[in-house]
């Protein structure tokens, strides 16, 4: 049985915390609260509400721990409320909310916010990639140290991961988010600046993602 997340444990104060960089690095996760309903509604179509939340919830296991000993100063972004006490070590992660009217807007004003506190490289990684490894994130900041950007293309035609130096404010406009077409207009807008791609990588999105992969199949007996 998925469990609820409660809006009680929640402390939204904290996304007016400014936090000194200790690393020049700086790695964005987003993530979306875990509450029944409003996770993996694709998913969720075909394997039910209760199973998309434990698969989210997975998820997010796996991208704590993938993320947490990563040589960066790390930032939880939630999408509707900072949770306290949660899978996210509140004495690992810097806790703040994401802001805008779209995922390109939120994704700038994240960048922004840290390019602007005096962080030199800005990765940022959605919390949905099975596949993604410390060792991805890792080269992502190493990468940066000789190009500009650096890409990891996800095979729905969208991106998994996304870093740069600087902002460039026409990677998060005019695009469908959640299309085919993310990942060619971004490389579009890239077309004159030195970028770097990681290897292409499966995000979680609707059953056809998870079907064949075995850790998932606890939450797909029925199917």
């Amino acid at each position: 049985m998925a469990l609820l997340t409660s809006k009680d444990n929640t402390n939204n104060d904290l996304d007016l915390v400014f936090h000194f960089p200790t690393s020049k690095n700086a790695l964005i996760i987003f993530t979306r609260n875990p509450e029944l309903g409003k996770v993996k509604t694709r998913l969720a179509k075909t394997i039910g509400e209760e199973a998309a939340l434990e698969i989210y919830q997975l998820l997010i296991a796996k991208i704590v721990e993938v993320s947490e000993n990563v040589l960066a100063d790390k930032y939880v972004f939630y999408s509707e409320n900072i949770q306290i006490n949660d899978a996210w070590n509140d004495e690992v992660f810097r806790k703040k909310l994401q802001h805008g009217n779209d995922l390109g807007e939120r994704m700038q004003q994240a960048f922004q916010q840290l390019l602007n506190s005096g962080y030199e490289k800005v990765v940022i990684v959605g919390s949905d990639i099975y596949e993604l490894t410390s060792q991805d994130i890792e080269d992502a900041f190493i990468t940066l140290e000789t190009d500009d950007f650096v890409l990891g293309p996800a095979k729905d035609g969208g991106y998994y991961l996304l870093g740069m130096k600087q902002l460039k404010e026409e990677l998060f406009r005019n695009k469908n988010w959640g299309t085919s077409m993310v990942f060619e207009e971004t490389m579009s807008d890239l077309k004159n600046e030195k970028v770097s791609l990681l290897t292409t990588k499966n995000d979680v999105d609707v059953y056809e993602d998870i079907k064949n992969i075995e850790v998932f199949q606890q939450f797909l007996k029925q199917y």
